[in-house]
Order: structure tokens, then sequence, then C-alpha cells
């Protein structure tokens, strides 16, 4: 049961504005699904491209570095990188607390 039903109701006007900040509310909401919806299509499909340049470059790189008689650079880059990621990921994870 609710409330006003024992009191009085709220008005017309209190209700009309219940109604429109619940419908703003709603379309906002929806407007941020659709928006977040998009950019995450937007990625997954583009995806395979970056992917697909991404190999191109490496075969490039390789094919400079054959030509020129010097170490492609991309690999030691590479690895600089994913080193400092698993370390960063390991420090995460010794540091976490748990909620117990």
């Amino acid at each position: 049961m609710h409330p006003y039903l024992i009191t009085a109701k709220p008005g017309r006007v209190r209700r009309a504005l219940t109604a429109l900040r619940v419908r703003t509310v709603r379309t906002l909401a929806f407007t941020v699904m659709t928006v977040l919806g998009a950019a995450v299509l937007t990625v997954r499909c583009a995806r395979p491209v970056i992917n697909y340049l991404a190999i191109r470059a490496i075969f490039l790189e390789l094919w400079a570095a054959q030509r020129l008689g010097r170490p492609p650079v991309s690999g030691f880059v590479g690895a600089g990188i994913t080193d400092e990621f698993v370390n960063e990921f390991h420090r995460a994870r010794r540091t976490a607390t748990t909620n117990a």
C-alpha cells in the first residue's frame, strides 16, 4: 500500500514532474547504453584491421632490417613492454587486498 493512499495524494504538478524525471533518467540511460554499444562495436569491428596492419608492419620492418643488416627493433621493444606488463600484473596480485 502506498503511503499517499492514507493521506493526501501528491498534486498533478508533482506527479508530472516525477514522471518527467523518470522519463529523463531512462532516456539518458538508454542514450549512454547506445553510445557505449556503438563504441564497443566499432572497436570490435576495427580489431581485425588493426591486427592485419600490425602484421604487415612487422613484415615490413623485418624486410627493412634484412636489407639494412640491422636487428629489428620491435622485438626488443615488445619484449620490454611484455616484461613490464608481467611485473605490474604480479605486483598488483601481491598487493591486492581481500575482503574477508
